[in-house]
């Protein structure tokens, strides 16, 4: 039975039956804004929605050492913030991108994700400490206005779900009023085990470099 994750909650990564969860994805799955028309549907309108699913990889030293995230992000944008350009693998070859989901679900909830990250945990550097995954919003819109939004970890492929493990919603509530960016959580490394930690802050951040720098102040641990 999937976890639903509540803000600060530590879960060890196993299944039921005891077993690791070594391989799975972390997908975020939002819709659009539709306005309503008039009694008779006329005037309906669908506006998108452009949220970013990305993640940031540090080592034992506390330092950012990868990161996920789109590459359509400028050169001269990330530049200002000293940020390399964005990309869809890590070097290590154990975390993939699926790509830049400009619109949300633009037809109702289709119960697939926008954006995933898939995860191997056999494959991650061995001197990697610290994966953490966020949202940002690029458009004007903040979380509480976006009609839905949840983040999940799941057995299985881009293509599909074979099992959820746990989810977390992150739209569509008056806390969140203003937030543009949220800190979803992190992987980390304790006694040698991976585990999960929900942070689940959100923030007024307005871009996506603002959210990095955010997490490397506030949450590494040394």
């Amino acid at each position: 039975m999937a976890i639903n994750l509540q803000k600060g909650q530590r879960i060890n990564l196993e299944k039921e039956t005891g077993a690791k969860l070594q391989q799975f994805c972390v997908g975020c799955n939002w819709g659009a804004i539709t306005t309503s028309g008039n009694f008779l549907g006329l005037g309906k309108k669908t506006k998108a929605v452009d949220l970013d699913l990305s993640c940031v990889v540090f080592d034992s030293s506390g330092k950012m050492c990868d990161h996920l995230y789109s590459p359509l992000y400028k050169k001269e944008f990330l530049s200002k913030y000293n940020l390399p350009l964005g990309k869809l693998d890590t070097l290590d070859g154990a975390l993939h991108h699926t790509g830049d989901d400009l619109e949300g679900d633009t037809d109702g909830d289709d119960g697939l994700d926008n954006e995933i990250i898939t995860v191997d945990l056999q494959r991650v550097n061995p001197d990697v400490r610290q994966i953490f995954f966020f949202l940002n919003n690029v458009g004007n819109e903040d979380f509480s206005q976006i009609p839905y939004a949840s983040i999940r970890m799941f057995e299985g492929t881009p293509d599909r779900v074979d099992q959820v493990f746990a989810s977390y919603n992150v739209a569509a509530e008056a806390a969140y009023k203003d937030k543009t960016a949220l800190v979803m959580g992190e992987l980390y490394v304790h006694n040698g085990a991976w585990k999960f930690n929900a942070i689940g802050d959100a923030f007024p951040h307005p871009n996506l470099c603002v959210t990095i720098q955010h997490i490397s102040k506030q949450y590494i641990r040394r």
